[in-house]
């Protein structure tokens, strides 16, 4: 039950057609990406010696080497452990060695930081460089056919941040992903063959999720020539190659959307725009609907359960005769076809109709676990339901709204960002007493992060620009604060618990502190 089975099944039905694109730029058909891949699998499994369930990691930027190493992994049996390109090299090393990868694919960018984090943790590895001599032996080996995997067997180790800042390994399955690849075609989008997946958002996150129903269907799979997110390019690209369908954050859809209204751009290349990650709001999806059309599909989902808990369909989207129309649009939409969806009380019971509880789901896309953390694991799946730690309600119709969050997550651009792992950074800065963090709403981004910082006693000259500094030593760039308030103390309880209620307040007031 290997899911590499469907590149190989496409190759063979339809193997002219091209596969992957960089720009408007063919690189690949279906029968050179399987054949791509087919080598990396027998270079990995023959030349390496590794052997089923074992993990490579890739960290990578997007560019069209990311799929054919992410599906010569799964080819050869072996479990893909992609790592968010954002992250710092320091990060990015510690995932490596939690998750015991035998080998670190990782593009030429990222490779020169990268080798000394390892060394430095102590987790010294052989790398796969796109471009230098050992990834084109490797992409020359002797091809392997598919290796056949239980439907159990761990395909993708996805790393999500805990509540503790470290982060935790969620093991999701081949059985796992054919059942988000389904609900994709049955909740999401049916895909025709002339569809073309655009790759504007991170490949190790939903982006590459997303790219299984694609490659099932034999479409065309783009990376721009910028490996990122342009609006401009994008709006070129829809007209040069057309039928556009992308996964992207709402922060990314907000900017989009402005730039097509700025020029007056004709949206009819794009297929479908998919969104989720972080909230959107009713205003913004309504401005986009009246700029773009019906083209948008939300989707809410956790690594947990990827992409897979409710949709929010296109059809309901367009409907505004619906006279609930302005609360669906601001909903996550219904639960998807293979999972069901509570909403919970603290004992597990349901609430009624309307009542804020905790979103809970259960189904065949819900992970098996978290890797090697019987701990969270038990804490998280109860009696065979994902907590999600997400609060919301649910109508009688079925439409779920999120209210807020148990955990502090701050989303921004459609990234997670854990205040804990933000506060360790600065903490460990020799003039940094105290500090506490949390996300401040924000136009553009969804959420920024803002630090309140207590210095210790006597010290002076330590500003927003030397914590930054010490910031990008230690996380990635996206997760250090937008601003830091110097403040005498911080608010607490009488048990000395932070008062982030208060943190929050003061930022919606307009107080310094």
């Amino acid at each position: 039950m290997n899911l590499a089975h469907i590149l190989a099944r496409s190759a063979r039905s339809f193997p002219e057609r091209p596969a992957l694109l960089v720009g408007d730029r063919c690189v690949h058909t279906y029968a050179g990406l399987a054949a791509r891949s087919a080598r990396l699998a027998g270079y990995l499994r023959q030349n390496l010696g590794l052997a089923p369930g074992e993990r490579v990691a890739i960290f990578m930027s997007n560019c069209p080497e990311y799929l054919e190493c992410l599906y010569g992994v799964l080819w050869a049996g072996l479990v893909a452990v992609p790592i968010n390109a954002k992250l710092h090299a320091r990060e990015a090393a510690w995932i490596v060695g939690n998750a015991e990868a035998r080998l670190v694919c990782v593009s030429a960018d990222l490779a020169g930081a990268l080798a000394p984090a390892l060394e430095e943790a102590d987790s010294p590895l052989p790398l796969l460089v796109p471009g230098d001599g050992h990834y084109t032996r490797a992409v020359s080996a002797l091809a392997i056919p598919v290796q056949e995997r239980a439907p159990d067997a761990l395909a993708w180790l996805f790393y999500t941040s805990g509540t503790t800042g470290q982060p935790k390994g969620v093991m999701l399955s081949h059985r796992n992903l054919q059942a988000m690849t389904s609900c994709f075609f049955m909740d999401v989008d049916p895909v025709a063959a002339g569809d073309a997946a655009v790759y504007a958002a991170p490949l190790s996150h939903g982006a590459g999720l997303y790219s299984f129903p694609y490659v099932l269907r034999g479409c065309r799979h783009v990376i721009p020539e910028s490996g990122g997110f342009e609006p401009d390019e994008l709006i070129d690209l829809s007209r040069r190659v057309g039928r556009l369908a992308m996964f992207a954050a709402p922060t990314m859809v907000r900017r989009l959307v402005d730039r097509v209204k700025r020029l007056a751009a004709d949206p009819s290349g794009f297929q479908t725009l998919i969104y989720g990650g972080g909230p959107m709001y009713g205003d913004d999806i309504q401005a986009a609907l009246e700029a773009m059309g019906p083209r948008f599909v939300q989707i809410y989902g956790q690594g947990e359960s990827p992409m897979t808990i409710t949709a929010l369909s296109r059809e309901v989207l367009a409907d505004r005769s619906d006279p609930d129309w302005a609360a669906r649009v601001a909903s996550v939409g219904v639960a998807q076809t293979l999972v069901e969806v509570r909403i919970v009380d603290g004992t597990g019971q349901s609430v009624a109709s309307d009542e804020v509880g905790e979103v809970v789901v259960r189904g065949d896309p819900v992970m098996s676990g978290y890797w090697r953390n019987p701990e969270a694991t038990a804490a998280t799946l109860r009696d065979g339901w994902l907590w999600t730690g997400d609060m919301g309600a649910m109508d009688s119709h079925g439409f779920v709204t999120l209210k807020d969050r148990s955990k502090d997550l701050i989303i921004s651009g459609g990234s997670n960002i854990y205040p804990r792992e933000v506060e360790e950074a600065l903490i460990a800065h020799p003039a940094v007493c105290e500090v506490s963090v949390i996300g401040r709403r924000d136009a553009d981004w969804g959420e920024v992060v803002v630090a309140f910082v207590v210095l210790e006693e006597g010290v002076e000259g330590v500003g927003s620009d030397e914590l930054d500094r010490h910031c990008l030593t230690r996380i990635a760039r996206f997760k250090r604060p937008k601003e830091y308030r110097f403040v005498d103390a911080l608010p607490k309880n009488n048990y000395g618990k932070v008062l982030k209620t208060r943190l929050r307040r003061m930022v919606a007031e307009g107080h310094s502190g």
